[in-house]
């Protein structure tokens, strides 16, 4: 995927104390921090079974840090969120017995993915030698068009529940239209020849069109 559990909190610092059961939640356990290392003294799933990585968030004694990088099964390095994923750490507050969860919404997240690679016109997996998402050579662009998109499936479904005037409907509109313009500025450089080098551009924006 483009985009990550840290893109979206960013853009919404509230969303797991707000919305959070609109995720899923990956691990539960208590864990200890010292320096920027989150150790766990009890947990319900491993940190590398669950597939926990950089990127995801954890949320320990009711404060959100990314993560960083998964060290073991009951260690992760983290770090308060930072301006950019790959900016030095921001070490966290050392805690004890501390109560530990990793929340994601990565199934938000993969509806938005498949949906923007359809509207640039790309098989995921490759079909008979078709253009694939590996052809994308740069993602990055397209992380803030996939974030906002997850963004307004959240707080659609908290919408639903919460009513058609309620703040969960009002960003689940304001997502929505941000979405839409991000989808008019957002572009897609294709390698459409394997060399490695983009040679053509794709808006989400635009319909493509093929010779029959």
């Amino acid at each position: 995927m483009f985009a990550t559990d840290r893109q979206l909190l960013i853009l919404e610092p509230s969303l797991v104390r707000d919305i959070g059961w609109a995720g899923q939640r990956l691990v539960k356990g208590i864990g200890d921090i010292a320096g920027s290392t989150l150790t766990m003294t009890s947990q319900d799933v491993d940190f590398l079974a669950a597939g926990i990585d950089a990127g995801q968030i954890v949320v320990v004694g009711g404060v959100v840090y990314e993560v960083v990088q998964a060290l073991a099964e009951d260690q992760l390095a983290i770090s308060r969120m930072r301006a950019s994923a790959d900016g030095p750490l921001l070490p966290p507050s050392p805690v004890t017995g501390a109560s530990v969860e990793l929340p994601t919404f990565a199934p938000q997240l993969a509806i938005i993915h498949a949906q923007i690679l359809r509207l640039l016109g790309l098989d995921e997996p490759a079909i008979d030698g078709s253009i694939s998402e590996a052809s994308i050579t740069n993602p990055e662009s397209l992380a803030l068009l996939e974030a906002l998109g997850a963004l307004h499936l959240i707080f659609s479904a908290a919408a639903a529940l919460a009513g058609d005037t309620s703040p969960a409907a009002f960003k689940a509109g304001l997502y929505r239209e941000r979405f839409a313009a991000e989808r008019g500025r957002a572009a897609a450089r294709i390698d459409t020849d394997g060399d490695g080098l983009a040679d053509a551009t794709r808006r989400p924006s635009l319909i493509q069109l093929y010779r029959a």
